[in-house]
C-alpha cells in the first residue's frame, strides 16, 4: 500500500529516533540535525522535485526519504546513511509500504552522505542537494564563540543561504552570504569540498549544472 509522508511525519517512533539521533550528535559536538534540519531538507527536496516536474508519488517518497535521512546517527555517526537506510527499511516495511517504494526510499537515504554516497537516481540526487545546502548560523549549538572549531565557525558565519533552480532548469545555484569575521571562503572549502563535489554530481544526475555563489562571487 502507499504510505504517505503525513503518516511518516505523524509516526511517534520515527520522531523519537530523530530526537535520539540528534542527542547523540549533541554529545559529539555536531551541528543541529533535529526537526529544523529535516524540515528544511524535506522542503528543499520537495522544491527540487516539483520544479523538475516529477510526479506526486515520487515527490511523496522523496519527502519521506528526506524526513528519515539522518536517523542512522542513532546507531553511529560513522556510516549513518547505511544504518539509517536499514532502519528505514524495517520501519516502512512494518508500516506496509510496497517493496518498490521501500527500495526507492532506502536507496536515497543510503546514498545521501558525502563519505560513501553516490547520486544513483534522481531522488538521491535531490536529497543530496537539499541536505548539503543546509548551512546556516542557527544550526550551531555551541554558544561560546571562543571555543568554536572550524565547523562551528563556518556554519555560524553563514548569514544567508538559498538554493534555486534557474528558469530553464539548466542550473542549480547555492547562494551564501558569509560573515568574514567568523570564517573565510577558504575555510568553507576546507570542510565542504567533498560536499560540493557531491552536489555537482547530484546536479549532473538531474541534468543540471551546480553553481556556488559566495558573497556575490561565483566560485563554482
Amino acid at each position: 500500500m502507499m504510505v504517505s509522508f503525513k503518516e511518516v511525519k505523524e509516526n511517534e517512533a520515527i520522531a523519537e529516533y530523530i530526537r535520539k539521533a540528534d542527542s547523540s550528535l549533541i554529545a559529539l559536538g555536531y551541528t543541529e540535525h533535529s526537526f529544523a534540519h529535516v524540515g528544511k531538507v524535506v522542503s528543499v527536496t520537495e522544491y527540487i522535485m516539483q520544479t523538475l516536474g516529477f510526479d506526486e508519488k515520487d515527490i511523496e517518497l522523496a519527502k519521506i526519504a528526506a524526513y528519515m535521512h539522518d536517523i542512522g546517527n542513532l546507531v553511529n555517526r560513522v556510516d549513518h546513511s547505511q544504518s539509517g537506510a536499514i532502519m528505514a527499511f524495517r520501519i516502512l516495511d512494518n508500516m506496509g509500504m510496497e517493496a518498490a517504494d521501500i527500495a526507492t526510499v532506502v536507496t536515497a537515504i543510503g546514498n545521501h552522505d558525502e563519505g560513501t554516497g553516490v547520486p544513483v537516481n534522481e531522488m538521491s540526487a535531490a536529497l543530496i542537494l537539499a541536505d548539503k545546502s543546509d548551512v546556516r548560523r542557527s544550526r550551531v549549538r555551541n554558544r561560546d564563540e571562543s571555543t568554536f572549531d572550524i565547523h562551528d565557525r563556518v556554519n555560524y558565519s553563514v548569514t544567508h543561504s538559498n538554493l534555486a533552480i534557474s528558469e530553464d532548469r539548466g542550473e542549480i545555484l547555492l547562494e551564501l552570504e558569509i560573515d568574514s569575521n567568523y570564517s573565510s571562503v577558504m575555510d568553507y572549502f576546507e570542510i565542504f569540498m567533498k560536499r560540493m563535489i557531491l552536489c555537482r554530481k547530484a546536479a549532473e544526475r538531474l541534468g543540471m549544472r551546480f553553481r556556488l555563489k559566495i558573497n556575490g562571487q561565483i566560485l563554482l
